[in-house]
C-alpha cells in the first residue's frame, strides 16, 4: 500500500507532511526493533509518568533506529527531521496508528464476528468461555487476552492484555486467514484510553464489573469508569456493524453504563436483579463445580459449570447472555458449558493435592481476592492458608484492603513477593501488613519459599490459595524477569512432600 493511501485513511488530517508520499509501505510497527525495509514506524508517546516509551519526548533515538533499519516513513507528533524518511506529523500518533492499521490490514474486524469484553474482574474467564462456546457452535474463534493469543492453530504468549493497534489488527487479519470466523478479546482500560481498539467494529461489547484497580494510571474510580465506558460509547459510532452491549446490572457501574447508553444501541442485561433480561438464580455449590438457573424471557435453563464461585456464575452468565444476543442456540450453549475447560490461573486446582487442596488464582485486587476466598470458604476447609502479595509500581491504595480481606477470611496468611518490579519489596509488605491486624500472618519475601511453607503447613482438610500471579510464568524484578510458575512450584512441593 502506498503512503498517500495510508495518509488518506487518517480520520484527522496530518498537521504536516515532509517528504514524498509516493512510497510503498510494506509493514507497520510501533517498535523500532521490528522495523525493516519499507516500514512505516509510529513513534508513540510515553503513557505513564516517568516511564520512557518509544517516541516519548526526547526519544528521537527510536526514530533514528527505525530509519537505520529501513523505515521509510515516520508517524510522529515531534518536530524531529530525518532526511532519509518522510515525516507525517499528527496531533495524536496513537489515534493515527489505529486508523492506519485498520486500513492497512483490510478492516479484518468486519470479516469476523468480533466480541470485546471489558471490566475489572472476569475478562479472562468470560473470553475463554466464549471462545469455547463459539468453537462448539462451529464458528472457529480466535482469542486475544491476558493469558495468550490464539490465532487458528497457533498460540502466542500475551505481551499485554490488549495489544497496540498495529499488532491487534494484524492478529485479527491472521485469524481470518487461519479460518477463524469469530474473535473474542479482552479490552483493558489502558487500551481504551490509548485508542488501541480504535478501528475495530464489535458485534458485541461485554461489561463484567468495575472494582478498584489501576488507580496508579487512572487516578480515580470515575476516570477508570469513563475509560471503560469508551467501549460502549464507540458502539454508537460504528459505521458497518450495529453492536450489542451485554452488561452486568448487578454492578452499580453496570447500571450507570446502561443509563448512559445511546438509545440506539441494543442492550442485553444479565445478573440476579429482577429486571435483568438474562437472569441468574438458585446458585448451588457442588463438589466439582456450580449449578444455577438461567431465565431468558419465558424460558428457563439449569446450568452446570465445572468452575467454583458466584463470580464464575457471573462469568458464565456473561458468556451465555452474549451467545443469546448474537442469536446462538442457548440450550446448546448451556449443554456445552458442562464440559468447559479449566481456565489457566483462575481458581486452578493443583492436581497433586490429595489430603488437602491447593488452588492458584490471578486475584490481585481486593474485590477479586475476597470473591475467591469466600468461594473457598464455602468449600468447608478445616483451615484456609493464603499466599499473596501485591505488584510493585502499581496501585498502592489496594494493599491495605487486600491485607484486610485476606486476614479476615484466612486462618493463616503468608505475605510474599508478587512482581516487585523496581519497588522495594519491604515497602510493599508494610502496605499489606498494615491491613493484617489479627496477627495471623508471616512475611516470607521469597515466593518459592512462601509457597513451600504454605504447603508444608497444610494438614488434611485444609485449602491453600496461592493468589496474585495465576497463569504468569515469570516473576518481574527491577533488573530482570525470571521464570516462575505458581502451579509448577506448588506441584513440585506437593510431590516432594508426599514422596
Amino acid at each position: 500500500m502506498t503512503l498517500d493511501k495510508i495518509i488518506a485513511a487518517l480520520k484527522t488530517a496530518p498537521t504536516a507532511v515532509s517528504g514524498s508520499t509516493e512510497l510503498d509501505i510494506s509493514s507497520l510497527t510501533h517498535d523500532s526493533r521490528q522495523a525493516g525495509q519499507g516500514t512505516l514506524f509510529a513513534a508513540l508517546p510515553s503513557v505513564m509518568p516517568g516511564r520512557e516509551g518509544e517516541g516519548a519526548m526526547g526519544g528521537a533515538r527510536f526514530i533514528l533506529k527505525a530509519v537505520e533499519k529501513g523505515a521509510v516513513a515516520i508517524l510522529t507528533s515531534s518536530d524531529v527531521n530525518i532526511p532519509r524518511a518522510t515525516m507525517v506529523r499528527v496531533e495524536n500518533p496513537r489515534e493515527a496508528l489505529a486508523d492506519v492499521a485498520a486500513t492497512f490490514y483490510g478492516q479484518p474486524s468486519l470479516q469476523l464476528q468480533t466480541i470485546g469484553v471489558t471490566g475489572t474482574n472476569g475478562k479472562t474467564t468470560t473470553t475463554f468461555l466464549l471462545k469455547y462456546l463459539l468453537d462448539v457452535a462451529e464458528r472457529p474463534c480466535g482469542l486475544i487476552g491476558t493469558v495468550r493469543y490464539v490465532i487458528g492453530p497457533r498460540e502466542l504468549p500475551a505481551a499485554r492484555t490488549t495489544p497496540e493497534s498495529d499488532d491487534l489488527q494484524r492478529y485479527l487479519r491472521d485469524m481470518r486467514s487461519a479460518g477463524c470466523r469469530a474473535a473474542v478479546m479482552e479490552i483493558s482500560s489502558h487500551a481504551l484510553h490509548q485508542n488501541r481498539v480504535r478501528g475495530v467494529e464489535f458485534d458485541a461489547a461485554v461489561f463484567t464489573n468495575l472494582t478498584q484497580d489501576h488507580l496508579d494510571y487512572h487516578s480515580t474510580m470515575e476516570t477508570y469508569f469513563e475509560a471503560k465506558k469508551l467501549l460502549f460509547t464507540n458502539l454508537a459510532q460504528q459505521t458497518h456493524k450495529r453492536g450489542t452491549a451485554v452488561v452486568n446490572v448487578d454492578d452499580r457501574y453496570g447500571r450507570r453504563l446502561v443509563d448512559a447508553m445511546d438509545r440506539e444501541i441494543q442492550v442485553v442485561t444479565f445478573g440476579q436483579a429482577a429486571g435483568a433480561m438474562v437472569r441468574v438464580g438458585d446458585i448451588v455449590s457442588e463438589r466439582h463445580g456450580t449449578r444455577f438457573s438461567l431465565h431468558i424471557g419465558e424460558r428457563s435453563y439449569l446450568v452446570r459449570i465445572p468452575l467454583f464461585g458466584t463470580f464464575n456464575v457471573y462469568n458464565a452468565a456473561a458468556a451465555l447472555a452474549t451467545m443469546h444476543a448474537l442469536g446462538y442456540d442457548v440450550r446448546k450453549s448451556v449443554d456445552a458449558l458442562k464440559n468447559a475447560p479449566q481456565i489457566p490461573g483462575r481458581l486452578e486446582i493443583v492436581p497433586e493435592g490429595k489430603a488437602f487442596r491447593v488452588f492458584v488464582d490471578y486475584a490481585h485486587t481486593p474485590d477479586a481476592l475476597e470473591n475467591v476466598l469466600r468461594t473457598l470458604r464455602g468449600l468447608g476447609p478445616e483451615r484456609l492458608i493464603t499466599v499473596f502479595g501485591c505488584g510493585g509500581d502499581r496501585d498502592k491504595a489496594k494493599r491495605v484492603p487486600m491485607g484486610r480481606v485476606a486476614g479476615e477470611l484466612s486462618e493463616w496468611c503468608i505475605v510474599t513477593s508478587d512482581n516487585p518490579r523496581s519497588e522495594d519489596p519491604e515497602g510493599i509488605f508494610r502496605g499489606i501488613t498494615a491491613g493484617l491486624r489479627g496477627g495471623n500472618h508471616e512475611v516470607i519475601a521469597d515466593r518459592r519459599a512462601a509457597i513451600r511453607r504454605a504447603i508444608m503447613l497444610a494438614a488434611p482438610g485444609d485449602i491453600v490459595l496461592i493468589a496474585g500471579k495465576g497463569h504468569e510464568s515469570y516473576q518481574e524484578f527491577a533488573d530482570r524477569k525470571v521464570p516462575f510458575d505458581d502451579v509448577a512450584e506448588a506441584s513440585a512441593t506437593i510431590r516432594g512432600r508426599e514422596s
